[in-house]
C-alpha cells in the first residue's frame, strides 16, 4: 500500500510489509528516532500523546507510549483526543514534544504519527530530516531498566482546551446563546463525537438543538472522512430537512472545519477561513496568511479590513512559520483549517466553530446571507496519481517553460497566474499524488484551467 514520510508526519496504511506500510516495526522505529532527538536536548524528556478514533489507534498508541518509555521518556497520554487539544496540552504540560496518532482526512486503513516540538507545533523540516535519517539507520539507544520512562493517563485536556476557547476575548457567549442556534454535526465516527458536542454545550447550545451524525466513535468511518462536498450529502440533507441554522463537519482529528448553510448548500471549505478571518480582523487589526492553494478571497477581506495578506507554502508548519514572520493575527489553510495564534499555532476546528458562531450571531444573518457577503471565487481541486518513476521537478520545469510568459511562484511546486485566475501544481504531503488546484471568478473557467494543466501533465511526463 503506502508509507509516506513528510513534514506532515509519518503516514501509512496498517499491515503488510515493514518499510512499505505503517507496521508495528515502523511505528517503533520512527518513534524511537523522534525520541532520540528529544533526548539530545533533555534527558528524562516528557511527551504528550493523543489519538483520533481510528480502529488502529489503540494499537499504535500503545506502541508509541511503550517505545518512548523504553527510551527513558515520560509519557502523558490523553487517550482519544483531537490534534489541537494535544498541541495545547504540550504547552500546558511544559512537555518537550508531542505525538498525535492520526491520519487526518485519510480513510480508516491509514494512520500516522504527527510529531510536535515543545511549543506544541510541528517539528521543523530540519528536525524531521534527522528523524527520518535515524529511523533508516536505526540510530537510537534504549534505556536500562532503572531509567525507563513513566506513563500517565490524563483525559482532562479537552475540558481545558474548551475552557481556554471560552475565555478568549473574541468569543461572545451572550450573542451565541441569544441566537439559540440549532445545528447538525457530522463527526465521522471519530473523536469529534466527544469534542464537538462538549464545545457546543459549553457555548450554551441545548442538547435538543445538537443533532449528531455518525456520532459513535467506532473508527469505522460511515463515508470518506475528508470533509469535501461529495462526502457531505448526508449532512446537507439533514440540515435542509431539520430546519437547522447550520451544518458542521469536522475531519477525524478535528483540525478542519467545513460548514453547511441552512438550505443545505455548502458554505465552502475555502470560506471557513475567510469568514473567521473577516470577524477576527474586524476586531483586531493585523495581517493574514494562507497557503498558495487557498482562495484569494482571504486577501480581499484582509485588504478591506486594512491588513496585508501573505501566502505561504502548503503545510501547517509552513503557514505557521509565515504567520510568525509577518505577525499575522489570523491564518490557516483553505481546507477548513483555522489558526488563531494567540490561542495556539495550530489548525483548530473547535475555536473555528466558536469564532464562526460568534460572527454569525453578531451579524444577525443566516449562514447563506453571510456567505453571500463575500467575494465569489470558484476553486477546482483535482489530483493525479504519480507513477514511481516520474521526476516531479523535471515535469514542473517543462510546464513552467510552456507557460513562461505568465507570472509564476515556485516556492511550493508551481503556481501560474492568469490575470486574476491561477493554478497551483504540487505534490501532496499526505498521498502519492500531484494536486492541481485552479481558481477563477467563474466555475467553468476554473475547471477548464485545471483540465488544461492535467492534460499538460499527462502529455509532458
Amino acid at each position: 500500500m503506502a508509507l509516506i514520510k513528510s513534514i506532515s508526519g509519518i503516514r501509512g496504511t496498517i499491515g503488510g510489509k515493514s518499510g512499505e506500510n505503517l507496521t508495528p516495526m515502523d511505528v517503533v522505529r520512527f518513534t524511537a528516532a523522534y525520541g532520540s532527538l528529544l533526548l539530545e536536548k533533555k534527558q528524562g524528556a516528557k511527551v504528550v500523546i493523543g489519538r483520533d478514533g481510528r480502529i488502529s489507534g489503540p494499537m499504535v498508541s500503545s506502541l508509541v507510549s511503550h517505545t518512548l518509555n523504553a527510551m527513558g521518556i515520560h509519557v502523558v497520554d490523553l487517550g482519544p483526543s483531537t490534534t489541537p487539544t494535544v498541541e495545547m496540552a504540550v504547552v500546558m504540560e511544559k512537555a518537550d514534544g508531542g505525538v498525535i496518532i492520526t491520519a487526518s482526512h485519510n480513510p480508516q486503513e491509514w494512520n500516522a504519527l504527527k510529531l510536535l516540538n515543545g511549543h506544541g507545533e510541528f517539528i521543523s523540516a530540519a528536525d524531521g530530516a534527522v528523524v527520518l535519517e535515524r529511523a533508516t539507520k536505526e540510530a537510537f539507544t534504549f534505556a536500562t531498566v532503572e531509567k525507563l520512562g513513566e506513563y500517565r493517563m490524563d483525559p482532562t485536556y479537552l475540558d481545558k482546551h474548551i475552557a481556554a476557547i471560552l475565555k478568549h476575548e473574541l468569543i461572545d457567549l451572550d450573542a451565541i446563546q441569544s441566537r439559540k442556534f440549532k445545528v447538525v454535526v457530522d463527526v465521522v465516527n471519530s473523536t469529534g463525537a466527544i469534542a464537538v458536542p462538549a464545545l457546543l454545550r459549553a457555548l450554551g447550545l441545548k442538547d435538543a438543538d445538537i443533532s449528531l451524525l455518525n456520532g459513535e466513535m467506532t473508527g469505522r468511518f460511515a463515508h470518506n472522512p475528508e470533509p469535501l462536498p461529495e462526502n457531505l450529502s448526508q449532512l446537507s440533507n439533514a440540515v435542509n430537512k431539520s430546519g437547522a441554522d447550520l451544518g458542521i463537519a469536522v475531519d477525524p482529528d478535528v483540525d478542519r472545519l467545513v460548514l453547511v448553510c441552512e438550505d443545505g448548500t455548502m458554505f465552502g471549505e475555502e470560506y471557513t477561513l475567510v469568514a473567521v478571518a473577516d470577524y477576527v480582523l474586524s476586531k483586531v487589526k493585523g495581517n493574514s496568511v494562507s497557503n498558495l492553494s487557498s482562495t484569494r478571497a482571504l486577501q480581499d477581506v484582509t485588504v478591506r479590513r486594512g491588513g496585508q495578506y501573505f501566502p505561504s507554502a502548503v503545510g501547517e508548519v509552513n503557514v505557521v512559520k509565515k504567520m510568525k514572520e509577518v505577525k499575522a493575527v489570523i491564518g490557516g489553510e483553505g481546507n477548513g483549517g483555522i489558526i488563531l495564534p494567540d490561542l495556539h499555532y495550530g489548525r483548530d476546528a473547535l475555536v473555528g466553530i466558536a469564532l464562526f458562531l460568534t460572527h454569525l450571531a453578531q451579524q444577525g444573518k443566516t449562514a447563506q446571507q453571510l456567505r453571500n457577503s463575500y467575494p465569489d471565487y470558484f476553486i477546482s481541486k483535482n489530483k493525479i496519481e504519480l507513477e514511481k518513476d516520474v521526476d516531479l521537478s523535471v515535469l514542473l520545469d517543462r510546464i513552467r517553460a510552456k507557460y513562461k510568459s505568465h507570472p509564476v511562484n515556485t516556492e511550493d511546486g508551481l503556481r501560474i497566474e492568469f490575470d486574476k485566475d491561477w493554478v497551483h501544481l504540487r505534490s501532496s504531503n499526505t498521498e502519492p499524488i500531484i494536486r492541481i488546484i485552479a481558481e477563477s471568478n467563474f466555475e467553468t473557467t476554473a475547471r477548464n484551467i485545471a483540465q488544461r494543466l492535467m492534460h499538460d501533465i499527462r502529455e509532458l511526463k
